[in-house]
C-alpha cells in the first residue's frame, strides 16, 4: 500500500510542477490528457488497486480519488487563467488608441479631363465668351435639322446615333447647343459649350461617351481673322507660347467654308521624325472650324443678311491626353484611382 500511496504524492508534486510551467491552453490539454485521460496516470493508479488486499484497497481507493478530484480542479482553474491571459493578448493585439490622430483619406480632385474643360473654359472666359448648357438627351431638330443636316445628308452616318424613346436620341454633339442660344438670345451672341457627347465608337483613342467644347460667335462683320485669333490665343494658353498653329480645308455641313486647325507637336515640336504622338507630322489636330452656315443661322432665328458668325468644336478627351502624354483614351474612364491621381493631374 505504501508504495501506491507513494506513487499518489509524486503524481501530486508532478502535476502541481506541470501547471506552474504551461503557458497555452493546448499544452494545458495536453496535459490534462497526460494525467485524467483514459491512459493517463491517474487510470494507472487504480488499475494497481487489484494488487492490494481487500482491507487496503478502499483507503488507497479513496485517496486517489481525491487526487483526481484536486487535479480536474487544479486544471480547470489554470483553464480559466489561460483564457483570460490569451484575451488579454488578443485584446492588445487589436488595440486602438482613440487618442491618436486619424491617419485619415488622401484629397480628392477633379478628373484630368474636367480639369482640362476648366482650363479650356477660363481661356475663353477671359476673351469674352460665356458658358451656355444643354440637355444630353436632344430631339433630331436641335441635333441635326437646325445645323443643316436633313434626314437625307450622309453626314447623320458620321455621326452614328444612340437613339432612344420618343424619336429622341443622346446628343452627338454639343452644337444643338447653339442652335438653343440663338434662339433664346439672338444676336449679337458669343458662347462656349461644354459638356459629354455621345456616339457609337471605341478604341484607344475613341470612346463611346466623350466631351467637347465648341464655340459660337454671332456679330455683324465677323471674319476667319476672328476665328483664327481666338484659337490661337487658346492654343497658346493651353500649350505654351511657342506652338504653331496652321488650317487646312475641311468640310461640315454647319460651317461655309470649314477648315481644321492644327498646332505644332506638344511633345516633340516638329523635329523628332519618330515621335509616337505625332508619328513624326510634326503637327497634331485638335479642333473643327468654319464660318457658321446660314442655314444654321435661320434656324436660330438670326437674319444672315445681318448678321455672320464663326464656330469651332474640339474634343476635351483628346486635349487632356495630348496635356498629360497618354496614350490610350480608355484610362481616363476606367476608374484606376492610382492612374487618375498620379503626379500632374492633380
Amino acid at each position: 500500500m505504501s508504495h501506491v500511496l507513494g506513487q499518489v504524492e509524486d503524481l501530486r508534486e508532478q502535476c502541481r510542477e506541470a501547471l506552474a510551467k504551461i503557458g497555452s491552453l493546448a499544452a494545458l490539454q495536453e496535459e490534462r490528457v497526460r494525467f485524467l485521460g483514459k491512459k493517463g496516470e491517474i487510470t494507472r493508479l487504480l488499475r494497481m488497486l487489484g494488487t492490494l488486499s481487500p482491507e487496503e484497497r478502499p483507503r488507497v481507493g479513496s485517496t486517489v480519488n481525491e487526487l483526481r478530484d484536486e487535479m480536474e480542479m487544479a486544471f480547470e482553474a489554470a483553464k480559466m487563467r489561460l483564457e483570460v491571459l490569451e484575451a488579454e493578448k488578443e485584446e492588445e493585439r487589436g488595440r486602438l488608441d482613440v487618442t491618436l490622430p486619424c491617419r485619415g483619406r488622401g484629397w480628392g480632385s477633379f478628373h484630368p479631363v474636367v480639369q482640362v474643360m476648366h482650363e479650356v473654359i477660363d481661356v475663353f472666359l477671359g476673351l469674352g465668351y460665356s458658358v451656355a448648357l444643354g440637355p444630353e438627351i436632344e430631339d433630331d431638330f436641335h441635333n441635326f435639322e437646325a445645323l443643316n443636316i436633313p434626314s437625307y445628308h450622309p453626314a447623320r452616318d458620321m455621326q452614328d446615333t444612340f437613339y432612344v424613346e420618343g424619336n429622341r436620341l443622346l446628343r452627338t454633339h454639343t452644337s444643338p447647343v447653339q442652335v438653343r442660344s440663338m434662339l433664346r438670345w439672338g444676336a449679337p451672341l458669343r458662347i462656349i459649350c461644354p459638356g459629354k457627347v455621345f456616339r457609337r465608337d471605341s478604341d484607344p483613342t475613341h470612346s463611346p461617351m466623350f466631351h467637347q467644347l465648341e464655340g459660337l460667335l454671332v456679330d455683324r462683320d465677323v471674319s476667319i481673322a476672328d476665328l483664327k485669333g481666338s484659337l490661337e490665343a487658346f492654343a497658346k494658353a493651353m500649350f505654351g507660347p511657342e506652338v504653331k498653329a496652321r488650317y487646312r480645308a475641311s468640310y461640315f455641313p454647319f460651317t461655309e467654308p470649314s477648315m481644321e486647325m492644327d498646332v505644332s507637336c506638344v511633345a516633340c515640336g516638329g523635329k523628332n521624325p519618330s515621335c509616337r504622338i505625332c508619328k513624326g507630322s510634326g503637327w497634331l489636330e485638335i479642333s473643327g472650324l468654319g464660318m457658321v452656315h446660314p442655314n444654321v443661322l435661320r434656324a436660330g432665328g438670326i437674319d444672315p443678311t445681318v448678321y455672320n458668325g464663326f464656330a469651332w468644336g474640339m474634343g476635351l478627351d483628346r486635349i487632356a491626353l495630348l496635356k498629360y502624354d497618354v496614350r490610350d483614351l480608355r484610362f481616363f474612364f476606367d476608374g484606376d484611382v492610382t492612374f487618375l491621381s498620379r503626379g500632374g493631374m492633380r
